[in-house]
């Protein structure tokens, strides 16, 4: 992918997002735009902006983003480059002075809240939770507010750049929270030989088995999926579609057959993305999967060889 000259984000800077940005080293090169929210970091890349967004998908604890979700399905036409995964770690941030018996009030985004809830029912069970359009914003406005008693939930990096101190440390209530993020963009990136693809199937007729022959065309070419999400369409009380990611890419020709079919046959379809996989077995996946296809290729080139002419 391009070098990119400027990419939005959710901010304001100190959110996991940025953070999130800051560990692909093409993006962290880049000019940072901080955006509102996850829509105006679609509009951002939209109205050309920046070259690129990222945005919060989903997490370990709490699952998808909702908004993100609803935001690809039914608001823009931008399609996934690539995800990007993140270790989660929740800090109780607040004034300088203090104390965690004070705090009476905490605001931060619902997301963060719902991740650390056994934590704040037993430390501060008659705390007020308030929300913030991020981590980061919360932490903004703790330190400018006036009112004593007020923490936020946050990064360590907001509460150092806010001027915040780190009251309880690590109070998510799992430890193995991690946070899915997706760089946002046109085009599709070149197949690695460890991709994801997503789309958004809506059903032609809500009737027994219509869901059943949706998966089947996945089931019939042995294409794994790795989600399967059911979102409200926005038309009527019970009317839903599936957001589904399976493995491989819109280059592969399995791929491209299944979502022919299903186009056809089965559901209207929204194409989100052909892109890289996150996480750390990535990239020896993708390099076995190079050799692999370089080791067919060299073997199918020599038995061609053999073919006798007429």
């Amino acid at each position: 992918m391009p070098q990119p000259a400027t990419v939005a984000f959710l901010g304001p800077p100190g959110t996991f997002t940025e953070e999130a940005l800051l560990t692909q080293a093409d993006l962290a090169g880049a000019r940072r735009h901080a955006a509102g929210s996850v829509p105006d970091v679609v509009a951002a890349v939209e109205r050309g902006e920046a070259e690129l967004g990222i945005v919060p998908i989903e997490n370990s604890i709490e699952g998808s983003v909702a908004l993100t979700l609803d935001v690809l399905t039914f608001e823009t036409d931008l399609l996934i480059q690539r995800e990007v995964d993140l270790p989660v770690s929740l800090n109780l941030c607040a004034a300088p002075g203090t104390g965690l018996g004070e705090v009476r009030r905490v605001t931060t985004i619902p997301i963060a809240a719902a991740q650390c809830r056994q934590w704040l029912t037993r430390k501060l069970p008659e705390v007020d939770v308030v929300p913030a359009p991020s981590t980061a914003d919360a932490a903004r406005t703790v330190a400018r507010s006036r009112r004593r008693g007020t923490a936020a939930i946050c990064t360590r990096h907001a509460a150092r750049r806010y001027g915040l101190v780190v009251l309880a440390a690590e109070i998510e209530d799992h430890p193995e929270n991690r946070t899915r993020f997706v760089v946002l963009g046109r085009g599709i990136p070149a197949p690695t030989g460890h991709d994801k693809t997503s789309v958004v199937c809506f059903q032609r007729h809500d009737r027994p088995g219509s869901l059943l022959a949706i998966l089947q065309e996945f089931a019939a070419r042995s294409i794994n999926l790795t989600k399967l999400e059911s979102r409200p369409t926005k038309r009527s009380l019970g009317d839903y579609c599936f957001v589904i990611d399976c493995e491989g890419h819109i280059a592969d020709e399995l791929v491209a057959d299944c979502l022919r079919a299903l186009a056809a046959k089965q559901a209207r379809v929204k194409f989100l993305g052909s892109y890289p996989v996150a996480g750390e077995e990535a990239h020896h996946r993708r390099r076995a999967a190079t050799k692999a296809w370089r080791d067919a290729t060299r073997w199918v080139e020599e038995l061609r060889a053999q073919v006798r002419d007429r």
